[in-house]
């Protein structure tokens, strides 16, 4: 069975996308429409921005969604998904590649929800720090011994975890994850504390514009990173994309299961090569390739 994973924030690089534009007549003028909806040239930035302007949130998740979801539309009848999953973010990429959200709502709430959290990042210092060589439930364990708000927040392959939470409980936290054995625990150049509670107050916001949002059933099912399961259920669609802001990324999780169902080859569509490489961390035997 053919799945395709979309990647989320941290995949941007100066040029994403330009091949695209140059060379599509569909992409070029999906792009230009995308210049509309978000209110500025957002092409300018993703083909000959600095670094700096690719990073700002406003920019970064709209950038990868527009190159992830361009890109599978360019494919055409090449793309024929039996059951995709994305990232964090590359959830809604994944969302109009399999019809559940329409192109255009998908970066209106792409672009909602990086606004939100932006906002929620302001609110109080929080930090998200990498955690390499331990396992799950001894990371889980550090998280829930430490005082104030530090959590699990991505599961990215086995032994490599993301924790996110208030500065003062992150930096805590790295040093007993180090005591405890881990190889490395470093902080991350991130904006704040993403799918922990600390983005509680993104979550309200993006909920009411999600609820107002029309979800179509899909024409495969989506591997949400709140279950780690397949859903092809537009109000539960819904439900669990509202909790995903502030809930862990399953993302070991929603591989192993993908390949439990039928999984036989992984197409990466979007920037960059991180999930084909998490994805042969979680099972060497998976096939993995890029659109």
């Amino acid at each position: 069975m053919k799945a395709y994973v979309f990647p989320g924030q941290g995949a941007q690089f100066t040029g994403m996308g330009k091949d695209l534009y140059e060379n599509s007549p569909l992409a070029k003028e999906l792009f230009e429409k995308a210049n509309e909806i978000v209110g500025f040239r957002i092409t300018d930035i993703m083909f000959s921005g600095t670094a700096e302007e690719l990073k700002e949130t406003k920019v970064t998740q709209p950038a990868v969604f527009l190159h992830s979801v361009i890109l599978a539309k360019t494919l055409g009848e090449d793309f024929r998904p039996e059951m995709v999953a994305g990232h964090s973010l590359g959830e809604f990429s994944a969302l109009v590649a399999n019809g559940a959200l329409s192109f255009e709502d998908g970066l209106r709430l792409v672009s909602q929800r990086a606004l939100a959290m932006q906002k929620a990042c302001e609110i109080k210092p929080s930090t998200m720090a990498a955690v390499l060589g331990l396992a799950d439930t001894i990371v889980e364990e550090v998280c829930a011994s430490i005082d104030g708000i530090v959590v699990a927040a991505n599961y990215n392959c086995p032994g490599q975890l993301v924790i996110s939470g208030e500065t003062s409980a992150v930096e805590k936290a790295c040093e007993a994850m180090k005591a405890a054995g881990a190889k490395r625990a470093l902080l991350l150049p991130v904006g704040g504390a993403f799918h922990s509670p600390m983005m509680e107050p993104a979550r309200e916001e993006l909920a009411a514009a999600i609820e107002a949002t029309t979800f179509a059933t899909p024409i495969c099912p989506v591997y949400q990173n709140v279950t780690a399961s397949a859903v092809s259920d537009p109000a539960e669609i819904k439900k669990n994309l509202i909790i995903q802001l502030t809930a862990p990324v399953k993302w070991t999780q929603s591989v192993q299961q993908m390949i439990k169902d039928g999984a036989t080859l992984f197409t990466e569509v979007g920037p960059g090569k991180v999930l084909a490489g998490l994805i042969g961390k979680i099972d060497k035997e998976a096939a993995t390739a890029n659109a």
